[in-house]
């Protein structure tokens, strides 16, 4: 599957400075690999609360859980590469 085909999304709070670091790393990958990014704010719904509140940032690549806290960007390339 190329990263064309995944969809990210970043789990996020507002004033959280690992949540602005990965924005901006997932940012800038989605301008070079192309794939559809989102971002979702954890306190917006008690359910994202309940199961993502104290690991934000998270991503999630097509749904799954990738990682949380810091986005370890060779790691995140090769699962896009899957």
């Amino acid at each position: 599957m190329a990263p064309r085909d995944h969809q990210v999304t970043l789990i996020t709070r507002a004033g959280c400075h690992l949540c602005e670091a990965a924005e901006q790393l997932l940012r800038r990958l989605s301008g070079e690999l192309g794939y559809g990014y989102r971002e979702v704010d954890v306190d917006a719904a008690e359910k994202l609360r309940a199961e993502y509140s104290d690991r934000v940032p998270v991503v999630l690549i097509d749904g799954k859980e990738h990682g949380y806290w810091r986005v370890e960007e060779p790691r995140f390339r090769k699962a896009l590469a899957r």
